[in-house]
């Protein structure tokens, strides 16, 4: 099956994704993700990309990223996956033994205007969403912790969301979005679309030639 059309230019902002192989669980401890963390930061120094929220799960994590030049996505991802690959092989004596992510990343470009709000939110929600804590920011593990109870050393990881929170920051992560928004971002990830407005969306796929790509995973030809 041919690979999927993947845009990684310049001046965007990614919602991407990936999992463990299997679905297994990559994080089991405090010091899984405190390792994941140190990996992200060091990313950090080898790059331009820039963090703007992120949330680990017990075998999956999400990151909304801001880039500035082609080929920048590529380049962090590539290091960051390898990086942690490497590390968890090697505290868990199982090097050679396979590959410790599904595949290939998913990434999805954002348009920044209100859809950026609602993947950033969608994002920092995940925990609370599957009941692993009762609000967002008491997830140990996501931006939305970082945001709200992290020190200034800590904070350096994140760069400054490019918008304004209606009202505070926690009034704002802690309003639950309808379950149309929901299912707008989830069929984003579903179809390997970009999210945004339709007439961007239109854009962005001709613009990039994912068409086929997103025909193949159920778009109509007329939609």
């Amino acid at each position: 099956m041919a690979r999927a059309a993947r845009v990684d230019v310049g001046g965007q902002i990614y919602h991407v994704i990936n999992r463990a192989v299997g679905r297994l669980q990559i994080f089991n401890r405090d010091e899984d993700y405190l390792a994941f963390l140190n990996i992200l930061r060091e990313a950090g120094h080898t790059s331009t990309v820039e963090v703007l929220a992120y949330c680990c799960m017990p075998n999956h994590w999400h990151l909304v990223l801001w880039t500035s030049a082609d080929g920048d996505l590529g380049k962090y991802m590539h290091w960051l996956t390898n990086a942690h690959t490497r590390l968890v092989h090697t505290k868990t004596q199982t090097v050679g033994t396979g590959p410790l992510y599904q595949g290939r990343y998913k990434s999805f470009i954002v348009e920044e205007d209100m859809h950026l709000k609602m993947v950033v939110k969608y994002v920092e929600q995940n925990a609370a969403r599957a009941a692993l804590v009762t609000k967002p920011e008491e997830w140990r593990w996501g931006s939305a912790w970082l945001r709200t109870f992290g020190n200034d050393k800590q904070k350096k990881l994140l760069s400054k969301l490019p918008f304004a929170t209606e009202n505070d920051y926690s009034v704002w992560l802690n309003t639950i979005d309808t379950e149309k928004e929901l299912e707008q971002i989830r069929n984003s990830v579903k179809r390997g679309a970009p999210f945004g407005r339709t007439q961007w969306v239109d854009t962005m796929v001709e613009k990039y030639g994912l068409e086929s790509t997103i025909r193949h995973k159920g778009r109509p030809k007329n939609g």
